[in-house]
């Protein structure tokens, strides 16, 4: 399976269509440099990804749409680049949000072996509606930022 039918697999699982969990490798590594405050930037392994992803997906009070996919391939054919959009209708409203992101993709075994995503954390946090937590996450954290580029 190539890295891009990994993907379209992976796919399926972040806009909800399906639960396959045996897409993500059992030594998988998950990175997400532009984390939100409070939440971990590299987790190692399915149980402990999945142990953190499954209530959070749960939680969502919509259901997750992916918009227009851009699928960069690599002089590496286990790893692909993919640019995408993950929107929904907010319950209640019915308000349309959508956030972008980009991925890097290696796969090894027809499964995820390592996945990097960079999100756009203000929209995430804004379509959730955890944006105020996140605010106060991110005051709470300025000291810290101004003391380590002093």
């Amino acid at each position: 399976m190539s890295a891009r039918e990994v993907f379209d697999r992976l796919r399926g699982y972040l806009s909800g269509e399906h639960d396959d969990e045996e897409v993500w490798a059992e030594d998988v590594v998950v990175e997400t440099p532009f984390a939100a405050p409070g939440r971990p930037r590299r987790i190692e392994g399915r149980d402990t990804f999945l142990g953190l992803a499954r209530p959070g997906r749960a939680a969502l009070p919509f259901r997750l749409e992916m918009g227009e996919v851009t699928v960069h391939e690599t002089a590496d054919p286990d790893v692909v680049i993919v640019e995408y959009e993950l929107g929904a209708a907010l319950p209640g409203t019915g308000e349309r949000c959508s956030a972008s992101f980009i991925g890097v993709l290696r796969a090894r075994d027809g499964q995820v072996a390592h996945w990097r995503e960079y999100q756009d954390t203000l929209r995430v946090a804004a379509a959730t509606g955890r944006l105020p937590d996140l605010l106060t996450a991110l005051a709470q954290d300025a000291p810290d930022v101004q003391d380590a580029m002093a």
